[in-house]
Formats: C-alpha cells, sequence, structure tokens
C-alpha cells in the first residue's frame, strides 16, 4: 500500500541524485538501501531461512503501526 511522505526540496534533490548514483528504479528503493546500510542487514540475507513465509501487506501494514 503506497504511502506518501514529505520532504524538503534538498532532500528530494539528494535522493534523485543518489538514485542516478545507485543505479536503482525508484526513490523507494533508495531509502531502503540506506536504511539497511544504516541498520548494517546485509541484502544478501533476505530469504536466507526458508521456513518463514513471505510478508503480506498485512504484515507490512502491521509493522508500520509500531
Amino acid at each position: 500500500m503506497p504511502t506518501t511522505i514529505q520532504v524538503s526540496e534538498r532532500t528530494h534533490q539528494m535522493l534523485r541524485r543518489l538514485k542516478a548514483e545507485l543505479g536503482v528504479r525508484s526513490l523507494d528503493e533508495v531509502i531502503r538501501r540506506l536504511i539497511l546500510e544504516r541498520e548494517g542487514i546485509p541484502a544478501s540475507m533476505f530469504g536466507s531461512n526458508p521456513r518463514l513465509r513471505p510478508f503480506t501487506p498485512e504484515d507490512e501494514a502491521d509493522l508500520h503501526e509500531l
């Protein structure tokens, strides 16, 4: 479920620059990469536990309510 967030024009410019540098398709992906980098979570860890089921949109909505 898409959500709109408000950022300053300067932040938007910085995100667009990073988007081009990283070669990603969306600002969402830029933000996700920044979060993963900040948290020290390697992207290769996702999906490493075959017993976990994929997140559903409802699961993600619950996480946003925290």
